[in-house]
């Protein structure tokens, strides 16, 4: 599908899906599927960042949910800016040596800033 990182921190995370012939259904726009994976990608580099740090951690998509608002014909943009509570919920991992779940959401956007889609994933984490 071509999705790439653009930015990752503590806080946020961007990655780019372009709109090529591996992203591109029949229809002239990007698949759903494809839309769904760049918002997984998005909160999950995020919580991967996070977990290199410490001890060994199990991490599962168990929900997906998508709304989407405009037809993806063009590059988008996912943005994730969940970091502050994937932390929380990996801490709470640890702290209670239970498995956790948080529902991050990341928002993918067309070149002219306008909303396409909402991506919400629901991640579960298990301290090993």
């Amino acid at each position: 599908m071509g999705v790439r990182p653009m930015e990752v921190t503590e806080t946020h995370c961007r990655v780019a899906l372009p709109y090529r012939w591996r992203s591109q259904n029949p229809f002239k726009s990007i698949y759903f599927a494809a839309q769904c994976a760049a918002g997984e990608m998005a909160s999950g580099l995020i919580a991967l960042q996070d977990l290199r740090k410490r001890p060994p951690c199990s991490m599962l998509v168990v929900r997906v949910e998508a709304e989407f608002y405009k037809k993806a014909d063009r590059k988008l943009v996912f943005t994730c800016a969940d970091g502050a509570l994937i932390r929380q919920t990996i801490d709470q991992t640890f702290e209670t040596r239970s498995a956790q779940t948080v529902r991050a959401l990341s928002v993918g956007t067309l070149p002219d800033g306008t909303e396409a889609v909402k991506v919400w994933v629901t991640w579960s984490f298990k301290a090993k």
